[in-house]
């Protein structure tokens, strides 16, 4: 049984002295004095769901550290998140989301890095930290870069590349997620003709995992959104959907093709598929619903999409989790890899080094699960356990 996370480091709670709103920071861990991870905005978010997506964050951070790989200019930070209890859709959202960051504002400019999250676009966060009088909602880690102007100038140039119509931020996330799905194949020796493939959500996360799964050769069967799930057991066309998709991943039913079915929302979670897919809230799969499970392999491209128990069921099925704070872990990394120069503004050189090492580390965490006959979920634990403490002995919290 694994030792219980430690309290993280700064824990609040903001109330809008307008609206009533309820927000929360939590700050797992510190390396350097800053640490990284997003904003989300939901109806029924919770305190105790942003602790944990902190304590997330400072695994992935600390999952992308190799203490023997490869230099690498990009070093990990550690571990935070921020949550607001609002529906993105309400008008009310974005005077909620301005005040929410001028209350944080110290936070941001000085130990907690941030980003598009669950309900927030990119776009959205950029323009009510504008609001709020922030710099940049990254501006804590610039004391940080070798050369901040040049920095700054590359991840502008980064998310201004579009592919397929498709921003380059709103794609690599899903390229990793892509990628730990084919490692978990190729280990197996499943050929990618013929695997069926169910996705929950079609966002950021959802959308382009499906792109790049389906460039790769599977079968997307089924997706869904917040108005159901789209089927068809001899495919789905994912760039139609894609173009058809608003700025919250709803799919415009007006333009589904003869052959897809409208199911009910629940739908894509017993699909006839060998990989599921989780790209949208956290808790969707329970100890309940599990039971309809019939893939092979459950993908969490969502942050915490699988509750404990479930996961523990699902393995007494023979199902294999994805954990996600490795195969998720990729959006985080790239803004990392492209401030502090590992890469440039590329969409090629962006995917490749997102496929390499995803693969890297999801060939790693999988053996390690088999040679210690333990979840893919525990494996990375364990791989976390072990460089934590070296990432605070060669950089320090708070230095």
């Amino acid at each position: 049984m694994p030792s219980p996370a430690p309290a993280p480091l700064i824990s609040l709670t903001w109330t809008d002295h307008v609206t009533g709103t309820v927000g929360y920071l939590v700050v797992d861990r510190l390396v350097r004095g800053v640490s990284s991870g997003g904003l989300r905005m939901r109806k029924g978010c919770t305190l105790a769901e942003v602790t944990g997506l902190a304590r997330g964050m400072t695994m992935k951070e600390a999952l992308h550290f190799d203490p023997d790989g490869p230099p690498s200019r990009y070093v990990p930070l550690g571990g935070a998140k921020g949550g607001i209890d609002c529906d993105p859709r309400d008008p009310a959202a974005h005077g909620v989301l301005v005040r929410f960051l001028r209350a944080v504002r110290p936070y941001v400019e000085n130990v907690w890095t941030t980003g598009e999250d669950l309900g927030l676009s990119q776009d959205l966060v950029d323009r009510a930290a504008a609001e709020a009088g922030l710099v940049s909602t990254v501006q804590a880690v610039h004391p940080l870069l070798d050369d901040e102007t040049a920095a700054r100038r590359r991840l502008a140039d980064a998310f201004g590349v579009t592919v397929g119509g498709i921003g380059l931020d709103g794609l690599v996330g899903g390229c990793g997620v892509a990628e730990s799905a084919l490692a978990a194949l190729d280990r197996e020796g499943v050929a990618y003709s013929g695997t069926r493939v169910s996705v929950q959500g079609f966002g950021t996360m959802g959308g382009a995992t499906a792109r790049f799964l389906s460039e790769a050769g599977l079968t997307v069967v089924a997706v869904a959104d917040v108005l159901g799930t789209i089927a068809d057991p001899a495919g789905l066309d994912v760039e139609a959907l894609l173009a058809a998709r608003d700025a919250y991943g709803v799919i415009d039913r007006g333009t589904l093709r003869p052959g897809c079915q409208e199911l009910p929302a629940d739908a894509w979670l017993g699909a006839e598929a060998e990989i599921l897919v989780p790209a949208a809230v956290s808790y969707a799969v329970d100890a309940v619903n599990q039971a309809a499970v019939r893939a092979r392999w459950v993908v969490e491209a969502a942050n915490m999409p699988v509750l404990p128990e479930a996961e523990a069921l699902l393995a007494g099925r023979g199902i294999t989790v994805l954990p996600d704070v490795v195969v998720n872990s990729a959006t985080n990394a790239w803004w990392w890899w492209t401030l502090f120069g590992d890469i440039g503004p590329d969409a090629e050189e962006a995917f490749r080094h997102t496929r390499r090492s995803m693969r890297a580390l999801v060939d790693h965490v999988l053996e390690r699960a088999a040679a210690e006959g333990c979840t893919p979920r525990a494996a990375a634990h364990a791989l976390v356990a072990e460089r934590l403490p070296v990432m605070a002995e060669r950089f320090g919290w708070y230095a």
